[in-house]
């Protein structure tokens, strides 16, 4: 599902209003591959009409007004590289300004490799910022879509007052089958998957998006009521 598409079933109709949108991203390490980074970057812009792996902006929750994160996972498997770190990041500053609450919606294959160590730095800034903005007692809700892995999952995907996840979502750090490599063991039926997450503890619900509108806003009022 397209951010945009996210957005629009979940918060009210034509509430939603985008910051940030004109960010992009910088070819710091020249990188080249089978395709050139600018290139590929070219390519998901023209596939997606975005320009970059993530919207953000603010909407409202049947009345209740909310900082809004939804990742795209067609631009570019939803990689984080300096401009998702940095659009999450302000995303979350805008809750600490305004004390709304911030709720992200993540599917995203991990931290994106065309940018080295500028992506990776994006993990620490983001935690940072949700760090900040719980100090604010302001509620942060992530809600985990399919997939959701490497470096995002990482660190602000997983750091939710409340993690919420779609059934049936891969959530993981390194992936299943890097893992049976790695530790030469078969994984259990299901591993890292919402439903052995929530077992397990990692997750506090897993609801379908058919019923996450009324979940979130459930949240969100109990949340903030005085």
């Amino acid at each position: 599902m397209s951010a945009i598409h996210r957005i629009a079933i979940t918060f009210d109709e034509g509430s939603f209003v985008e910051s940030d949108a004109d960010m992009t991203s910088i070819d710091f390490l020249s990188f080249k591959d089978t395709q050139k980074y600018d290139d590929r970057i070219k390519a998901a812009r023209a596939k997606t009409a975005l320009n970059d792996a993530v919207r953000i902006g603010k909407a409202f929750l049947k009345g209740i007004p909310i900082n809004v994160g939804a990742m795209d996972f067609d631009f570019m498997g939803g990689s984080m590289g300096s401009v998702v770190g940095e659009k999450i990041t302000r995303v979350i500053e805008a809750g600490i300004e305004n004390g709304h609450p911030v709720i992200i919606f993540t599917a995203s294959g991990g931290a994106r490799m065309q940018e080295g160590i500028m992506s990776l730095m994006q993990m620490g800034k983001t935690s940072a910022a949700l760090c900040r903005l719980a100090e604010k007692g302001v509620p942060y809700i992530s809600v985990i879509c399919d997939p959701t892995t490497g470096g995002t999952s990482a660190s602000f995907a997983m750091l939710g007052d409340l993690n919420i996840a779609e059934p049936g979502a891969l959530i993981s750090f390194a992936g299943p089958r890097v893992i049976e490599q790695t530790i030469r063991q078969k994984l259990p039926k299901g591993f890292q998957r919402s439903e052995f997450l929530l077992e397990h503890g990692m997750l506090d619900l897993v609801v379908h998006r058919k019923k996450m509108r009324d979940t979130l806003y459930d949240v969100c009022s109990y949340m903030t009521k005085d």
